[in-house]
């Protein structure tokens, strides 16, 4: 029973954050989510306007509905892992059902005859911006080993700042070490009561550390699972200013909850190596919200062609994180296991401010049998930030965002074509890798098609959509310098529904 009343006091600890660069990415790049009709196009709706998830792109185009209507989406997602380490390839697959948009316009024409504003829109809509739903398992043989890991945190710290007091429990230790000492030297306790290595001699004030593992090569397997979602409510008004104007803001609300879970297995070691068998396992909890805005304008040229362009402010993301931790091998202190996950850090809470985005769209519109539509996307990541900027830490994950990430050009196009009450619709997306060497993280394609069938009162619609992208993903974040390569083929099919009144 004292055990667990520790656990609950230990739980108000805070301790120096370890946020990097792959948090700004996680929650500052969207997928094309939400109607089935919008994901068919791949997404270029900025000069069309007339479909809630077209909000995401342009804010304008709420105005170009011609009455109220509500429309439901449910998707089936589908998840394609192909994953190298060190030669071993191994295939990981996952599927999920979800509703993913849900969303209804409400448009007043003007009675008024002599007002060139000719009618308004008011647009509530939920869209499913990322789905973190993912898990896959990276095998191979390595010659470099978790030993690493322990090794570039310890290095330097002093063992009196990582041992025990006389009496002490050991996950009163590691979270007091946390608190008081940051994450590295939390670590360094971590590999020294696990048993990954030991100080030079026993004297409090040595700071140089050797591994108690021996080997050549290593067999490692890392399980990684996700999940969680990024949501985002749209709060929008549009107008339509005579027969050739339409005007749009939007109010962005997100909601982050991401769940990360890696059990990593170390085997495989020398003979004579003290230790044959470790184990390390992280699990990491994000939960917070975010704000932005969105402003937009879509021009008629003539009955033909339309363009349009959008401001997407930054957003900012105010988030919490919780880490809990375990380790274990031959050589680990007796006590070991008493450091699980019911022992969890809580970070400060952080801000994350991604940066703006600017579309430009043009579409060819041929009468009522179709048209074409293109969207040019341009967002520099290299302005992202993590706040407070007054954390030494974030100062160098900040400057490692500007030296690291730069522009993202998105290029979509779509087009639709009408025979009667049936619509045939296909997309094509590539969008730029947000790193400036992009081995990181690769450029992504995306494919589309789809159908719809107007029944009058009602339209129900279906589309396929094929994202592929390359990652390359570390197991830990530092020692373990070869990355999983990760052939990531994501399939999403949707089905909406639209209701009209």
């Amino acid at each position: 029973m004292k055990r667990y009343l520790t656990f609950i006091l230990a739980f108000l600890c805070v301790f120096a954050s370890a946020q990097n660069i792959n948090d700004v990415l996680r929650y500052g790049t969207e997928e094309i989510q939400g109607t089935a009709r919008f994901q068919s196009m791949g997404g270029a709706f900025g000069a069309l306007g007339g479909d809630l998830s077209a909000l995401n792109i342009n804010p304008a185009g709420a105005a170009v509905f011609n009455n109220t209507l509500v429309t439901f989406s449910g998707t089936f997602f589908a998840t394609d892992n192909q994953v190298n380490y060190f030669g071993t390839q191994t295939n990981s697959n996952v599927n999920e059902t979800n509703i993913n948009q849900v969303g209804g316009v409400f448009v007043f024409n003007n009675t008024n005859q002599n007002s060139d504003w000719k009618k308004f829109s008011l647009a509530l809509n939920y869209d499913l911006a990322r789905n973190f739903e993912n898990s896959y398992l990276v095998s191979g043989r390595s010659n470099q080993g978790i030993d690493s890991y322990f090794l570039n945190f310890a290095q330097g710290t002093p063992l009196g700042a990582i041992l025990l007091d006389d009496g002490e429990l050991i996950e009163n230790g590691y979270l007091d070490i946390g608190a008081n000492g940051g994450f590295s030297d939390q670590q360094a306790f971590l590999g020294y009561y696990g048993g990954v290595l030991d100080p030079l001699d026993d004297d409090p004030e040595t700071d140089q550390y050797i591994s108690n593992a021996s080997y050549a090569n290593v067999d490692q397997q890392l399980q990684r699972s996700s999940i969680g979602y990024n949501s985002k409510f749209t709060a929008n008004i549009a107008s339509q200013y005579k027969d050739k104007l339409y005007l749009g803001a939007s109010l962005n609300f997100h909601s982050i909850f991401n769940e990360r879970l890696d059990r990593l297995t170390e085997t495989g070691y020398d003979a004579n190596s003290e230790i044959q068998r470790t184990t390390f396992d992280n699990l990491l909890l994000t939960q917070g919200n975010g704000f932005s805005f969105t402003l937009g304008a879509i021009a008629k040229l003539n009955e033909s062609v339309r363009i349009g362009g959008s401001y997407q402010s930054p957003t900012w993301y105010r988030l919490d994180d919780e880490l809990s931790q375990r380790i274990n091998s031959d050589l680990a202190d007796e006590d070991i296991n008493f450091i699980d996950f019911n022992i969890i850090n809580l970070f400060e809470r952080y801000t994350i401010q991604t940066p703006s985005k600017l579309t430009g769209s043009l579409a060819v519109i041929f009468g009522k049998n179709g048209l074409l539509s293109f969207d040019y996307g341009y967002q520099d990541f290299s302005n992202a930030q993590l706040r407070p900027q007054s954390d030494p830490s974030f100062q160098t994950v900040n400057s490692d965002i500007t030296n690291q990430l730069g522009v993202v050009s998105t290029y979509r196009l779509g087009g639709e074509y009408r025979i009667a009450q049936v619509s045939l619709r296909a997309g094509y997306r590539f969008e730029q890798s947000p790193y400036v060497n992009t081995d990181t993280i690769g450029d992504l394609n995306s494919i589309s098609g789809g159908i719809g069938y107007n029944f009058g009162g009602s339209r129900l619609d279906f589309s396929l959509n094929r994202i592929d992208q390359q990652v390359n993903e570390l197991l830990l974040d530092t020692g373990l310098i070869t990355p999983a390569t990760i052939d990531r083929i994501r399939t999403n099919a949707t089905l909406s529904y639209t209701i009209n009144f």
